[in-house]
């Protein structure tokens, strides 16, 4: 290692050690430890230019084990990123600084994804090589490879226990996704300390079973070796790789070094002086870089950029010789128009028969398909039962990469987190399916969909007791309420055809906000007074006779057809209610105040909800007045049509709720 590779280096543990110091909280464990990693691959190996982050066919690197955020705040300051300065890396943890504690996409130019959860990171990543292999079978033509770059994606023995991570390699191997390179920080610690307290299988060994190239380096110093085994995983053109880096957590700080309280504590004001002296540190004080640093890292940006440059002048002849090509790219990276499509009359067309929404939601997803060709999706092998098959759009498999359904097996927690990879890569529309009572497998990455402001729809169906005979295990009652809890998350559950019409248009037409679509597994009929104000998330869906009605009924989903079949009854005793479809409170809740005071006026105290799951949240717009009909307890196994009745959710019911409250 020459001298200034040796100092670049340890700028960056300098940088963190002291940025984390200041902010007396974080962990400068993996920064210490992977610093030369780190520096080879975005060095020699990566493409990448810190004038253009958002370059398309960039190599991507991922942080996974994103406590050690100060390795990547390093790297961008180092390497000129968004002009990340010195003041943001003093500022690391504080309120508002560009330099959070975990990485945040959106936040800090240069990050790729959000991380922190363990594995997560590892999952996103293979999203993001599918993403790659697709866009390259749709776009590459002989001669033209517009679509070639990596996925880089760093973690360490906490990303490797989590489930997740097997999940997702697992699916990685069985689609020789070859430009997937996974470097794993080997340190053998953990919070509690060492991990052979809990973990001493051979990962190796693990990952040649998913069927990866699988590459060690002994000392995590060595760059060479680094750099020799990172050309060795881009050589194998049939596998992903694992390159096993053995690393020292805390490496360079006497007191620390191989110790679990290196992880995430500062070292400690003596122990960085040790660290710097230890290392051989040419500045005394604190935040300083020598300047013959900073201008082998800016020789360095300067030269990576020239992949860019080579890049441009291929796509540009690229465009020249394919027209066509050009347009299919400008509409994939920049989004298809759907106005036409969604002010049809075909669109919003009324169904002629009952229908679950299930079904009537793959109708409308194969609809759009054929207006957004880059839409990518599928479910955790339940795609007949999700209905979520794109008719003629093929399967992504390591035989056709061209494939649009993708088929993630039975693993719910990677498939969600892919997903999320796929839309942060660029250039595709994806969504992925569950049955609903699986959502909880979903959750924390449905999270981090919301954090990061990723517009993917997630499609669950067999939403309530309605999957009847399956029983308890598979009928959903709290999941509703946890995502309507979830900030910036929408929740749609349509009755008839036309409303999930409205909740795929509000989905695909998304540009921050993430859309849940809740669906039914058994029929329902149609109901007359459903319309497109079903894009308001609440409306009123049978009105009284009176300006003022005696109650109103609000329900969702399945349960607005007993709604509106109770004001039938209710009219016949001369009682005039209302009829409320609810089926997005977090789109009503957007509405102006006005418009929320039209359908559910304050003036009428006299409310009762209707949904086939828990009431939690309900009582907002029932108040201290009303009633809710819903489910008190889990479900049971038997025909659906005989749970609805065993569990009070019937005409009669209703409209004894109604009359309590009168």
């Amino acid at each position: 290692m020459s001298n200034i590779d040796q100092l670049s280096v340890n700028a960056i543990r300098i940088l963190s050690a002291d940025a984390i110091q200041k902010a007396k909280s974080g962990h400068p464990g993996l920064p210490l430890g992977v610093a030369p990693a780190a520096y080879e691959l975005w060095s020699r190996h990566m493409n990448h230019n810190p004038k253009n982050p958002k370059w398309e066919n960039r190599d991507r690197f991922i942080l996974s084990g994103g406590h050690g955020s100060m390795l990547l705040y390093s790297l961008f300051h180092l390497f000129g990123y968004g002009d990340l300065s010195i003041e943001d890396v003093k500022n690391f943890r504080q309120l508002g600084s560009l330099t959070p504690g975990h990485p945040e996409y959106g936040h800090t130019v240069g990050v790729e994804a959000t991380t922190g959860p363990l594995g997560q990171g590892m999952a996103m990543a293979v999203g993001m090589a599918m993403a790659e292999k697709h866009l390259a079978a749709v776009f590459n033509k002989e001669g033209y490879d517009v679509v070639d770059h990596y996925t880089y994606v760093l973690g360490g023995d906490g990303c490797m226990m989590e489930g997740i991570s097997s999940e997702a390699f697992s699916l990685a191997g069985t689609l020789a996704l070859d430009k997937l390179i996974v470097l794993y920080d080997s340190n053998n610690i953990s919070i509690e300390g060492s991990t052979d307290i809990a973990f001493t299988e051979d990962v190796m060994k693990r990952f040649e079973a998913f069927g990866f190239q699988t590459i060690e380096v002994k000392d995590g110093n060595d760059l060479a070796a680094i750099g020799a085994a990172i050309e060795e995983a881009k050589a194998d053109k049939t596998r992903p790789s694992l390159i096993k880096i053995n690393t020292l957590i805390g490496y360079g700080c006497p007191a620390k070094q191989g110790k679990a309280s290196a992880h995430g504590e500062p070292l400690g004001e003596d122990n960085v002086a040790a660290l710097k002296e230890n290392l051989g540190w040419p500045c005394k004080g604190d935040f300083e870089v020598p300047q013959e640093v900073y201008d082998n890292y800016k020789a360095i940006a300067e030269d990576r950029a020239k992949a860019e440059d080579e890049w441009n002048k291929l796509f540009a002849e690229y465009c020249e010789k394919f027209p066509e090509m050009k347009t299919l790219w400008d509409n994939y990276y920049n989004g298809y128009d759907l106005t036409a499509l969604l002010e049809s009359e075909e669109y919003w067309a009324k169904g002629d028969k009952p229908e679950a929404t299930r079904s009537t939601s793959g109708a409308v997803l194969n609809m759009i398909k054929a207006h957004m060709p880059n839409m990518i999706g599928g479910s955790a092998d339940l795609a007949p039962s999700n209905k979520t098959d794109m008719k003629g759009a093929g399967d992504f498999s390591k035989d056709n990469y061209a494939g649009s359904n993708l088929h993630f097996g039975v693993r719910e927690q990677a498939m969600t987190a892919i997903t999320n990879g796929i839309a942060l890569h660029g250039g595709l529309k994806p969504f992925c399916a569950t049955f609903f009572v699986f959502s909880d497998y979903t959750k924390p990455m449905a999270r981090l969909s919301s954090l990061m402001k990723l517009p993917v729809t997630y499609v669950f169906t067999h939403d309530s007791i309605g999957v009847g005979e399956d029983g308890p295990t598979h009928e959903p009652i709290e999941q509703l309420a946890a995502f309507r809890s979830l900030p910036n998350f929408t929740v749609y559950r349509p009755c008839d055809r036309v409303e999930t019409a409205a909740a795929w248009a509000y989905a695909v037409t998304s540009k921050e906000t993430p859309t849940g679509l809740v669906l039914t597994r058994q029929n329902l009929p149609q109901i007359a007074g459903s319309s497109k104000d079903a894009l308001k998330g609440g409306y009123v869906i049978a009105a009284s006779t009176k300006a003022e009605p005696d109650a109103i009924i609000i329900a969702s989903g399945s349960e607005v057809s007993l709604a509106v079949g109770a004001k039938e009854q209710l009219a016949a005793e001369g009682i005039d209610v209302r009829v409320v479809s609810m089926p997005s409170m977090d789109v009503f809740e957007q509405q102006s105040a006005e418009y929320k005071e039209s359908v559910l006026p304050k003036s009428v105290r006299k409310r009762v909800a209707v949904e086939a799951l828990s009431d939690f949240g309900w009582y907002r717009y029932v108040g201290l007045d009303g009633a809710v009909v819903s489910m008190k307890g889990f479900g049971a196994s038997g025909p659906a049509n005989v749970l609805f009745e065993e569990f009070g959710f019937t005409v009669d019911n209703v409209v004894k709720a109604v009359k309590g409250i009168m």
